[in-house]
């Protein structure tokens, strides 16, 4: 099984999914987080590959892009690092990106590089359904891949039926149709977080965008599966003198009072 599924299976709600940026604050830094991450007590990691023109991203995740690319960071790179990674973690890991470096590295070729080295999912906001569905549907199954789609409020019902009919893992709901790190509430999108509910979909459901402290987590939990949080943890990390440290204080920060 899949280990986005085993999660979900063992532990449906509440889900903590942390996004950070391959590379970032310095090039061998990926390992090092991932590792802090699990041992600190997220569910599951996301991994943004750097990229030039990152069009669903704010200001904060395009600058640690755009470092993480100064640092060297390819996703040939990235791959090399992931190497072995599955001797020392268990939680699930995400790949974010988009498809332009994705069909230059050669897209069955990079899946088969996922699988290798324990990937479970990916996220590629630029990849069309229809397109996914006709020519990488056949390939993301053959490698074990989950495919993750983004809905936000302005989703049709029938367009977000059809994504939780042909995708796998998780569907990701934008909290908000603005890019990553804008620090809206969450009650501002209650009706459409009581839509997503009500649709009872077949995939579980994570909040994304927005989501950077405990206030803010606990309510997207309170609507769905769990969330995923992305800008507010890469400032936590930007100048860290001991990356173990901020990720445990950062993680423990947002569980708080998540037992109830």
């Amino acid at each position: 099984m899949n280990r986005i599924d085993q999660l979900f299976q063992n532990k449906p709600k509440d889900i903590l999914n942390v996004y950070c940026t391959a590379g970032y604050p310095s090039l061998n830094d990926t390992v090092t987080i991932v590792e802090a991450l699990e041992q600190s007590g997220a569910d599951m990691v996301e991994l943004g590959m750097p990229f030039s023109d990152p069009l669903a991203d704010g200001p904060v995740i395009q600058e640690s892009s755009t470092r993480a690319i100064k640092n060297g960071m390819r996703i040939s790179v990235l791959f090399e690092q992931l190497k072995g990674l599955r001797d020392k973690v268990s939680l699930p890991i995400i790949l974010m990106g988009y498809m332009n470096p994705v069909m230059q590295f050669g897209v069955e070729n990079f899946l088969r590089k996922c699988a290798e080295t324990g990937v479970d999912g990916l996220i590629l906001p630029d990849l069309p359904m229809d397109e996914y569905e006709s020519e990488y549907k056949g390939l993301f199954e053959k490698y074990g891949l989950h495919n993750i789609f983004l809905v936000t409020p302005e989703t049709s019902e029938a367009r977000i039926r059809k994504i939780d009919g042909v995708s796998n893992g998780f569907v990701y709901a934008v909290s908000s149709s603005s890019t990553t790190g804008k620090n809206k509430e969450m009650g501002d999108q209650e009706v459409y977080f009581q839509r997503l509910k009500a649709m009872n979909l077949r995939n579980p459901i994570l909040i994304g965008f927005g989501i950077r402290d405990n206030k803010t987590f606990r309510e997207a939990c309170r609507h769905s599966n769990g969330a995923i949080i992305g800008s507010a943890f890469v400032k936590a990390i930007e100048n860290s003198a001991n990356l173990q440290a901020t990720v445990k204080e950062f993680v423990a920060g947002i569980k708080t009072n998540m037992n109830r």
